[in-house]
């Protein structure tokens, strides 16, 4: 676990307090002082914030999520239908794509290490790379006993794989003696040679041996005999047929005849050869002795296990690990997590590999794609936890919680809550309502997530919000329709009060498109469906469509959904009818009018005192005159009108 440490903070003496958020914590000092009085001297006056998952913010441990999410995803749609072979190979093919981006990630970062100017930055990036590095191997290792499922002689070539592909200094030193005028007069020639036999490379040995031979005569039937064992040593290659009761009974035959050549003396000139001879046997103390070119236990116990037990049962593995490596150790050292981690998967103990892996690494990633891949082989269908989820859905949850911290890749998270069946759903309501909706881009895509997965409630907060933002940029339009896609009929009667306050401002209306095509969003409120149905009278006004303007005009008063503020307007807006050539308003209608006007005289307030409300109440009161002198004038034109087409 990472160890974070807090400037200006002197825990010994202050007692801290911490309150966790959904991606990080925040920590200060406390003024309590359990010991003594309080001090009075400031301590640290800031309060610091822990990020739960720091590892999100590095930009290459980002290609490693960004990566992994395609294989994740990718692995949930496998066919249920596929069996046996088929599916056991498509879950190794998956698990070895894993690997290759924990691989590309870790040589990224081992390119930035050695390019890094700042020694500081230098060594934080080899750590990386190191925990990349023991990411991979713990991965790897469970692909050959979890996935693979090896059995006896192929489990061996596998491990002999495993090792060789962590212990990859030899391939430089290799290249660096054979690069030189006389290899086997090298420095590290022998060195080379015994590293090539540490790790079952046999055939590479044989031939650095037959260089030796060349250039020294007088060993050169040493490393002939030498070089014959290596050759004659009994290996299962993947295309073999024999069974592994006819690979004992070799195996057994040749280490008789390693065994005779040793105590013939036949090597007994040549301590190098004599060394190597003893390896090829198995010989625990040859074998220890060196321990600086094994590098560690689990290379001694699959050299231990070529030489000694070639054909190991998978449940027989456990002893031979636990011996390997308290021989290793010598009682010297204490096992490191790697060690513990390395050691529980040798036991087969899947859950202990995934506990110990969770408290010793940084973050979630690794736990939860190796758990999910697990179970996707049926090996945690067993293991549910207390709180309702299972150990595959709690991982995932855990490490998509640390994605949503981040400001891109929380996008990578909404999938990884989709499939947890259990509590995914609800744990993406709550961190998708958290994420900052800083660009309306950014909204658009969080919106668009929630309205596929018909999350409701999640939509509607987000248009509001979205709307009040539109609206205090008074971007009108915007929203107005961020308030009817979210169906908020109180927010929509907000807006279109706005929109009719502009109005009686200006005198025109702003975002006619919009207006003009509202549909049957109109019907959202009251309000909206006025503003709707008044721009209307307008627009019907505007193509001289004079009769339906009328009819239209006289049903937003007599409907009472216009507000009272606005009912003189619309009084005002029938005095160009009443004023037209011919005749728009019919009796009926006029005494409609009539009624309106006198409705609304009898309702205004009454100013008092003097000052600018008495001032507009003398325009409205002349515009009221006006109109009361033009309703009278439409009346008996109306009704001399229609007593003429009656008499005809």
């Amino acid at each position: 676990m990472r160890e974070v440490l807090i400037p200006g903070v002197n825990s010994k003496k202050k007692q801290m307090c911490f309150d966790w958020g959904p991606g990080e914590m925040l920590v200060c000092e406390t003024s309590f002082n359990k010991k003594e009085k309080s001090e009075t001297e400031p301590g640290c006056p800031f309060i610091y914030i822990i990020r739960k998952d720091i590892d999100v913010y590095s930009q290459i441990l980002r290609k490693l999520f960004n990566e992994s999410h395609g294989i994740f995803v990718g692995l949930q749609r496998i066919e249920e239908e596929l069996t046996g072979k088929s599916r056991k190979a498509q879950l190794v093919r998956v698990s070895k794509n894993y690997r290759s981006v924990i691989r590309a990630c870790m040589e990224e970062m081992h390119q930035v290490a050695i390019a890094a100017k700042d020694p500081v930055s230098g060594r934080q990036f080899s750590s990386q790379v190191s925990i990349l590095s023991a990411m991979e191997l713990i991965w790897n290792l469970c692909e050959i006993l979890f996935i693979e499922v090896a059995p006896a002689g192929p489990l061996l070539l596998h491990l002999l794989d495993w090792v060789r592909l962590h212990v990859c200094e030899v391939d430089s030193l290799l290249a660096d003696v054979l690069g030189s005028e006389n290899p086997s007069k090298h420095e590290s020639f022998w060195k080379l040679v015994t590293i090539l036999v540490l790790q079952g490379r046999l055939d590479e040995a044989r031939q650095m041996l037959s260089k030796e031979a060349d250039a020294s005569p007088s060993s050169a039937g040493m490393c002939r005999i030498l070089g014959d064992l290596m050759r004659t040593m009994p290996v299962l290659s993947p295309g073999n047929t024999q069974t592994l009761t006819e690979l004992e009974l070799k195996w057994q035959h040749w280490h008789e005849e390693c065994e005779r050549h040793l105590q013939d003396s036949t090597f007994a000139a040549s301590p190098h050869l004599e060394s190597l001879c003893k390896i090829m046997l198995g010989d625990e103390a040859a074998l220890l002795e060196q321990k600086e070119l094994l590098n560690n236990w689990y290379h001694f116990l699959v050299t231990r296990l070529l030489y000694s037990h070639p054909t190991v049962k998978p449940i027989d593995l456990h002893l031979y690990a636990q011996s390997s490596l308290d021989l290793f150790l010598g009682g010297e050292s204490s096992p490191e997590p790697l060690d513990n981690i390395l050691l529980a998967a040798f036991e087969f103990d899947i859950h202990q590999v995934i506990k110990e892996c969770s408290i010793a690494l940084s973050n979630w990633w690794f736990v939860a794609h190796l758990t999910d891949l697990l179970d996707h082989c049926k090996l945690l269908q067993s293991h549910n936890l207390y709180f309702g989820s299972n150990m595959r859905e709690f991982l995932l949850l855990e490490y998509a919680s640390g994605l949503f911290a981040h400001h891109s890749l929380w996008q990578l998270g909404v999938d990884y809550f989709d499939y947890c069946p259990e509590l995914g759903r609800v744990s993406l309501e709550l961190h998708i309502e958290r994420i900052p909706l800083s660009t309306e881009q950014k909204a658009l895509k969080v919106l668009r997530i929630c309205e596929q997965r018909q999350m409701t409630e999640q939509v509607r907060s987000i248009c509001k919000i979205l709307a009040m933002k539109a609206v205090r940029n008074n971007r009108l339009g915007s929203a107005l329709s961020w308030s009817i896609r979210a169906k908020d009929a109180a927010f929509a009667t907000l807006v279109s009060d706005r929109f009719l306050k502009d109005y009686c401002e200006r005198g025109s209306f702003s975002d006619l498109d919009l207006i003009d095509n509202l549909g049957p969003a109109m019907m959202l409120s009251d309000r909206l469906t006025f503003l709707g149905k008044y721009r209307e009278f307008h627009r019907f006004y505007g193509e001289k469509r004079l009769t339906d303007a009328a009819s239209l005009l006289l049903s937003l008063m007599t409907s009472q959904i216009a507000p009272r503020s606005f009912w003189v307007i619309l009084l005002i807006d029938a005095l160009p009818l009443l004023e037209e050539k011919e005749v728009v308003f019919s009796a009926e209608q006029t005494y409609e009018l009539m009624r309106c006007l006198e409705d609304f005289a009898s309702r205004r307030p009454v100013w008092r005192e003097p000052g600018v409300q008495r001032l507009q109440e003398d325009v409205e009161n002349t515009k009221l005159e006006m109109l009361r002198l033009a309703l009278a004038r439409n009346l008996g034109r109306a009704i001399i009108k229609e007593g003429s087409l009656e008499g005809s």
